[in-house]
């Protein structure tokens, strides 16, 4: 009964993974890598003399700091984990579901989805601080100063995708209730923008479901009919011979 529960529930996903893996083997998870080396790079670089300032000014973000600064400095603030958390625990959770990710999803969408949800929480810190604690979301004032950075927006949202895709409805079920129950006993930043990034990719994973095949379905036909158009345009006459 469980093996075949975890067969029904998880079996694309291993079939997925199983099958590139083998066919890519140690190029398997370019993404990944780079994105599991870029966390350890910047959780070295901060903990070194003046590489927390350096760190500061490339990669981390603060609700209280200006629009422009902060969205330039988001791709980055990815990648940059916490200082009081041990770093281990976000290279392994960055390697293994960006890795299924980019298997399950691809590169270019595990990129959109982890940026877009990633600075989907960055927008609600924004917007809770301007609405000031007196509103339902509103934050006070000092939580504008808190460092909004860590993968872990991202990989709960690519966590969420890769379960919609793949059908395992009880993982991402499991995902969605973790994140809920941590907003309401933890009301913290992070805990709130947990709940934006699973609510976030809940509408790309449908909207993909839906509308998944439909432009590429019209970038087709209106190739097609381009090709149709040139082969059908205007000739040389030929003159009659009599």
């Amino acid at each position: 009964m469980a093996v075949r529960a975890a067969v029904a529930e998880w079996g694309t996903l291993i079939g997925i993974v199983r099958g590139h893996v083998r066919r890519h083997r140690f190029a398997s998870v370019p993404l990944a890598t780079a994105a599991t080396v870029l966390v350890l790079l910047f959780s070295v670089v901060q903990h070194l003399p003046g590489g927390e300032r350096l760190v500061t000014q490339v990669g981390v973000v603060r609700a209280a700091l200006p629009l422009g600064i902060s969205l330039l400095r988001t791709p980055l603030s990815l990648y940059v984990p916490a200082l009081d958390l041990p770093v281990w625990g976000a290279l392994v959770q960055v390697f293994l579901v960006f890795g299924i990710a980019e298997i399950v999803l691809g590169r270019r969408l595990t990129l959109a989805v982890a940026y877009a949800c990633t600075l989907a929480g960055t927008l609600f810190a924004r917007i809770g601080v301007e609405l000031g604690p007196e509103h339902l979301f509103g934050f006070p004032t000092w939580v504008g100063h808190v460092r909004d950075t860590g993968p872990s927006a991202a990989v709960v949202a690519l966590a969420v995708c890769v379960a919609i895709r793949c059908r395992a409805w009880w993982t991402g079920g499991a995902v969605v209730l973790a994140m809920v129950v941590e907003a309401v006993l933890l009301p913290n930043l992070a805990g709130l923008e947990h709940v934006v990034a699973v609510l976030v990719a809940g509408l790309i994973a449908a909207s993909l479901e839906v509308f998944g095949q439909f432009w590429p379905r019209v970038l087709a036909g209106v190739g097609a009919a381009a090709s149709v158009a040139a082969e059908g345009g205007p000739r040389t006459a030929v003159p009659l011979v009599r």
